[in-house]
């Protein structure tokens, strides 16, 4: 029995060392020589930007074609902060969350109003502006001076579709009496024509379109108020860190101040 023991003994020992021989190497996973980057540090990442370059003054076209506005600005300094490069493309506001999920850019636009629907399928940015939904009307009417007389009349109202703006104007003015438009610029558009008689449109919007027309359009009257725009990523986007720190070094240092100075001021 003594042998037949030692004899098992020894088989095992050997198989123990057969696996150990001809087991795959540990890797080395601490690299002294590899880089370690902060949350905060992009590496040089490019990131795929997207605007609409038709929504004043977030991002529109120059007289030459040019690309501008708040967001060509804000993805300027945030890469400066975050390291990283950048590639705008052009997205439509409509389908453009379904555009974030499938992953078909890194971050979009700032004209975003953060909502807990849009929360549940998007990652926000820490919120950079505080504002009120608007009537904006044309230069020169006379009738439309208050929310309560314009629900007394019969006056048209347009917006855009799928937007926040649509919910305030279908709650406050009835379905029947909202037009709807597919983009950013054509309820204006139709203002301006006289096709509707005012449109219900974030304040920051409203004054990049009187920016845009001088002396054509004002400002009637203010609709909500205490809503918050954020930049908006895909969901579980590695990225929100570096955008958030950039954002509040921004803050610190008064640059983001300076962006909202000279991209929303109004001049009414």
């Amino acid at each position: 029995m003594k042998k037949r023991f030692v004899l098992v003994l020894v088989a095992v020992v050997v198989l123990s060392f057969s696996l150990v021989s001809c087991a795959p190497p540990v890797p080395d996973v601490e690299d002294p020589s590899a880089e370690v980057l902060e949350p905060t540090d992009l590496g040089g990442r490019q990131l795929v930007w997207a605007v609409d370059n038709a929504y004043p003054p977030f991002s529109y076209l120059d007289a030459e074609g040019n690309g501008i506005g708040f967001d060509y600005d804000l993805a300027e300094a945030i890469c400066e902060r975050a390291n990283c490069t950048l590639e705008f493309k052009e997205f439509s506001w409509e389908g453009i969350f379904e555009a974030a999920q499938a992953g078909e850019f890194d971050i979009n636009m700032g004209g975003c109003t953060v909502t807990l629907d849009r929360s549940k399928i998007i990652d926000y940015s820490d919120p950079f502006y505080e504002y009120g939904q608007v009537l904006l009307v044309r230069g020169d009417e006379t009738e439309i001076t208050s929310e309560e007389g314009l629900m007394a009349s019969e006056h048209k109202i347009g917006t855009q579709a799928g937007t926040s703006n649509e919910i305030t104007a279908i709650n406050k003015f009835g379905e029947d009496r909202v037009v709807l438009f597919e983009t950013f610029e054509l309820p204006v558009v139709a203002l301006l024509s006289g096709d509707v008689d005012g449109v219900v449109i974030d304040e920051v919007a409203a004054i990049g379109f009187m920016g845009e027309n001088p002396g054509e359009l004002k400002i009637a009257f203010s609709l909500t108020g205490g809503e918050f725009l954020a930049l908006f990523m895909p969901p579980g986007s590695e990225i929100q860190p570096a955008v958030d720190a950039a954002l509040n070094e921004m803050w610190d240092d008064g640059s983001m101040q300076d962006l909202l100075d000279k991209w929303f001021a109004s001049e009414q």
